[in-house]
């Protein structure tokens, strides 16, 4: 009898260990597996490094099914996934399900595309079809040349069926996939910076360095993009492109698709089908694909021929996963980029402070371009419009007013910035005082007049507007703030001859969305963009010569460390949509507060002012990126049960060793979101390695904690937390 070997398995479950299964025969590492645990079939991964428990065969399970439909997943994914589990203290087994495409984490075999070529071999060419029979013949003319599955189903839908009766009579040869000869459309015509940035990643090609591309919007950042992939490619390796946002992908692959036609170009985001993502992924793993694009969880993509990595916008919050594996994609791709020797470039106009002291480190190189690509663009003029003491009309002044009107008789394009979707932000009582709050939420409820709903904009939560006050029954209910709807209502109104587009997530939500707006954009059919942060990067529209800002005194109040470093990166971002052509752009920002220093700063475009204004006060109270955070969350249908969890952990701790430092049990700024109340702790020090190996020392106690606290309870760790 056959000894059954023990097999370490990864499964997507809360717990940090491997689990011991038994197989006849050794398996690879990164082989993926049907097993049994509990009353359910979970999928799981083979992992050799991770010595099997010694356990008697009575008491482990077989595993059920070896899923070898693909090969198994590479060792340089596996050590991603162990380093990112390690370093964000996270069980590792839901860190690699994580990274999997939705279809691999199933406990089931996957069906891809057919990428071989068919051709007729003598015996084939020998058979001609009847000349009766015209659908056979159209697919055995087309099969003299080498033909795919799918060029075969564009010649007649038939083409499935013949090809499986010709394969059966052994009239075919199957030919391996090839990929076509790499064909690089005409480049633009660098400036000596850009030349200078192109040069000096590619000196790079080959082993590791992190660059900071620092350019100003407008900068013709994705042109040195586009041409050192061109160098990439021609050396035969893979290029990975992660960006922050989906809405930025139509663009952006319409430009990668005109410079490169021959290439197979992958995206990769949450807007696909789990068809489309699992095809995209194994393309990019079995090296089919040579450029791979795709929002933050792209960064766990398998490459077997990387050669350079690029984050774009990479001081955007949305790199930054808010749960499960609370990984930072940027952070990843500098890590993955190290291990594979091969060169990462970090672009922002705005780049994030954590970026900026890491250049100050000498950890990473900036590479600068001051000047607008287009030769005759210039940074637009930015003026602040002092709102204490002018009468508002739905939020808008005259000044702004009479600039869309002036614009609107140029007939250039004008774009209305407000971070507030929705009609108004709050409905209130005019008697009693009562606001829509979110009963699960410490939130307001937004007004979406057209749909005559409230809306919870954290927790989805939805009500009918009421007819009367809820609290004291008078009728008299207003909106009080305005957002994009009621801006509309507004513009529309106050310059009836305008043709207005409103961007927003709920006029957005369709999957061709972006591309009509595109459309109707460039074909010169909108007056005014009006919109919220999803048009504040990325975007180029030419004829864009006015940006107005409404609404951004409110980020100067807030109650995160990180609020003004972010307000001034979206002002500076959505300012840099105007001006990018040949028309002169302008920008008016409206607020009550015009002598701050961030407006200053902003009307200067003086980012590296800011930034240094920044960093000496970050500096100055032992914030990041001066010192290293970690937060544990818990939360509870209760604040008291949060608190108590926490209060047990502090206790826990006991006297941290210094320097290490723990602030609370203290309320999330958000205390209660979809119902139940958040508590945290804060832990902190100087030093990132001495705070993760307290850390990781105090887990095992952690866990067995969390295993006697209320089963309502949730906990979770945050390291580098980007929210407080």
């Amino acid at each position: 009898m056959t000894a059954m070997q023990h097999i370490s398995v990864w499964l997507d479950v809360p717990l940090r260990g491997a689990f011991t299964y038994l197989h006849p025969q050794p398996l690879p590492s990164g082989q993926r597996v049907r097993v049994a645990f509990g009353n359910r079939e979970l999928c799981g991964v083979v992992d050799n490094s991770v010595p099997p428990q010694a356990l008697d065969e009575a008491r482990c399970k077989p595993i059920l099914a070896v899923l070898d439909e693909l090969p198994p997943l590479p060792e340089a994914l596996l050590q991603q996934v162990r380093f990112a589990a390690r370093y964000y203290l996270h069980p590792q087994g839901q860190a690699l399900f994580t990274a999997l495409p939705t279809a691999l984490r199933e406990p089931r075999a996957v069906t891809l595309a057919d990428r071989q070529s068919y051709r007729l071999n003598a015996a084939g060419l020998a058979a001609a079809p009847s000349a009766r029979s015209t659908v056979k013949q159209q697919l055995w003319q087309a099969l003299q040349q080498p033909q795919s599955r799918a060029a075969l189903r564009r010649v007649h839908p038939q083409a499935t069926a013949f090809l499986k009766q010709a394969l059966a009579a052994g009239q075919l040869d199957i030919l391996p996939w090839q990929a076509p000869p790499l064909q690089v459309a005409a480049a633009l015509t660098l400036n000596d910076e850009q030349q200078a940035a192109l040069d000096a990643v590619a000196a790079n090609l080959g082993r590791f360095g992190a660059f900071l591309l620092h350019g100003i919007t407008g900068s013709g950042k994705t042109e040195v993009y586009l041409q050192l992939i061109a160098r990439v490619l021609a050396t035969g390796q893979q290029a990975l492109v992660i960006i922050p946002e989906i809405n930025l992908t139509p663009q952006l692959i319409e430009r990668f698709a005109q410079r490169f036609p021959a290439s197979h170009i992958v995206c990769l985001h949450s807007g696909l089908s789990d068809g489309e993502r699992l095809q995209g992924w194994v393309d990019a793993w079995q090296g089919v694909a040579d450029i791979v694009i795709g929002t933050r969880l792209a960064v766990f993509t398998p490459l077997p021929r990387a050669g350079l990595l690029i984050v774009d916008e990479e001081h955007d919050g949305s790199f930054k996963q808010q749960d499960g594996l609370r990984y930072h994609a940027r952070d990843l791709a500098v890590w993955r980029a190290n291990q594979a020797q091969v060169p990462v470039l970090l672009g922002s106009a705005t780049p994030s402070l954590e970026t900026v002291a890491n250049v100050e480190a000498g950890r990473y190189r900036k590479l600068l371009l001051s000047a607008r690509a287009h030769g005759s663009a210039r940074l637009p003029r930015i003026g602040l419009v002092d709102t204490r003491r002018l009468k508002l009309v739905d939020g808008l002044s005259e000044p702004v007013i009479a600039a869309l009107r002036q614009r609107l008789e140029r007939r250039e394009m004008s774009l209305v910035f407000i971070n507030r979707r929705g009609y108004s932000p709050v409905l209130a009582c005019t008697a009693c005082g009562w606001t829509s709050a979110c009963k699960h939420c410490s939130a307001r409820m937004v007004l979406h007049l057209s749909a005559r709903q409230l809306r919870c904009h954290h927790c989805g939560a939805q009500q009918r507007v009421p007819l009367q006050c809820p609290a004291c029954g008078n009728p008299d209910v207003q909106p009080l703030g305005e957002g994009t709807q009621r801006l509309e209502e507004a513009l529309r109104r106050l310059l009836p001859e305008a043709r207005i587009l409103r961007i927003d997530r709920d006029s957005t939500s369709h999957k061709a969305a972006w591309d009509t707006v595109y459309q109707r954009v460039h074909a010169g059919e909108v007056d005014i963009l009006l919109g919220t942060q999803m048009l504040a990067k990325g975007h180029d529209f030419g004829a864009l010569s006015l940006v107005v800002v409404l609404g951004s005194d409110g980020g100067l109040y807030s109650a995160d460390y990180r609020a003004s470093e972010r307000l001034f990166a979206q002002l500076l971002q959505v300012s840099g949509r105007a001006g990018r052509a040949e028309l002169a752009g302008d920008v008016i920002v409206q607020t009550n507060w015009p002598e701050h220093p961030l407006y200053l700063a902003l009307t200067r475009h003086d980012f590296d002012g800011f930034a240094a204004s920044q960093l000496q006060e970050r500096r100055e109270a032992g914030f990041p990126p001066a010192a290293s955070q970690v937060i544990l969350r818990a939360d509870a249908p209760q604040y008291h049960e949060a608190e108590a969890f926490l209060q047990q952990v502090l206790a826990l701790c006991g006297e941290l060793p210094p320097p290490l430092f723990v602030f609370g049990p203290a309320p999330a700024l958000m205390a209660r979101l979809a119902g139940r109340e958040r508590a945290q702790l804060t832990f902190e020090a100087p030093q990132r390695a001495a705070l993760h190996a307290w850390l990781r020392a105090l887990l095992p106690q952690l866990d067995a904690l969390a295993r006697k606290a209320p089963r309502q309870l949730r906990w979770s760790l945050d390291v580098d937390p980007q929210e407080i």
